[in-house]
């Protein structure tokens, strides 16, 4: 099988672009801080545009800065001339893709952005284009050769242009601080908006589901406690219900194996001390990642005064469908 054509073939396309998206590294430069700049400082929206497979490449961009907290949008440069110009406004910034730097439809529109006053940022392979030499900056996205033996496919080409506008979609993504909990409110649905803006408290066990226990009760009245509750765990509180201490059923084992008399034993001997708590307001996917690390099923929730507020078990995010 490694002598496939396909296998060939395959590899031959994927080094290829590798080494396209690789000689882009030197052009994170100048050109690529005042290009995010630009943006930065628009008051408006970004419109991406390109015709052909720079068209395609514009939509992705344009989705892609619109879901990480620059407001943007594609604009197709042949129906801008029939109508769609109208959706520009003079404060808006352009995004221009143009492998060639030659697009007529394209090359038609920036008089029109020239006299809205808007700025224009290009990509274009082609540093001497009408293209780059009007815009305010060029990001060069220019190749050696296209995976497309006859070097007719845009592939290097398209490569290196999305990943050039997925560059400036990350830039500008921490530049802005923007969050996991703003990168979900634009995606609601589904499992990724479950995941993203599902938080603690929609799904944690409160009230009287919380189980509680005194640092003097006896490890017998305890595992009852923690049997009607069902959550593998209780909480130890102190005279005022601040937390002092957790017992769950990992910790009931290690009594055993200790040979600890049960009927004897009391929480405050063999709890265990100072447990890791999260807010309410934590993401459900957080609370799941810090099970994953500590190795636990349950967590207790605690407010500012050491309260415990409820507790979120590995099931009830499970149920919520954060994975």
């Amino acid at each position: 099988m490694q002598d496939s054509p396909f296998i060939r073939s395959g590899r031959r396309t994927v080094e290829i672009e590798r080494d396209a998206v690789t000689a882009l590294l030197p052009r994170i430069d100048a050109a690529f801080c005042r290009a995010c700049e630009l943006i930065m400082q628009c008051k408006g929206r970004t419109i991406v545009t390109g015709m052909g497979k720079s068209g395609h490449i514009a939509k992705k961009i344009a989705a892609t800065l619109a879901s990480t907290g620059t407001p943007a949008f594609f604009v197709h440069p042949g129906e801008a001339s029939h109508g769609d110009l109208g959706m520009i406004t003079k404060n808006d910034v352009v995004i221009a893709i143009s492998n060639s730097g030659t697009s007529a439809e394209i090359l038609t529109l920036l008089p029109l952005f020239k006299r809205m006053g808007i700025p224009v940022i290009s990509m274009t392979g082609v540093a001497d284009s009408p293209l780059a030499q009007t815009a305010d900056v060029n990001l060069d996205i220019s190749i050696t050769t296209e995976a497309c033996p006859l070097g007719l496919a845009p592939t290097s080409s398209t490569t290196a242009t999305l990943v050039m506008g997925d560059a400036l979609a990350v830039a500008l993504l921490e530049a802005r601080g923007f969050t996991a909990e703003d990168f979900a409110f634009s995606h609601p649905g589904g499992a990724l908006g479950r995941k993203l803006l599902l938080k603690v408290e929609d799904i944690m066990h409160v009230g009287g589901e919380v189980p509680r226990v005194q640092p003097s009760t006896p490890l017998s009245q305890a595992l009852l406690e923690m049997t009607a509750k069902s959550l593998g765990m209780t909480s130890v509180v102190n005279a005022d219900d601040e937390l002092i201490g957790v017992f769950t059923d990992g910790d009931l084992r290690r009594c055993v194996d200790a040979g600890v008399d049960i009927g004897k034993a009391q929480m405050a001997d063999i709890m265990t001390p100072n447990p890791k708590t999260v807010p309410r307001h934590m993401l459900a996917a957080e609370a799941l990642g810090l099970m994953d690390e500590k190795k636990i099923t349950a967590l207790i929730v605690e407010d500012d005064r050491h309260h415990p507020v409820g507790v979120v078990h590995l099931h009830d995010i499970l149920r919520a469908g954060v994975v």
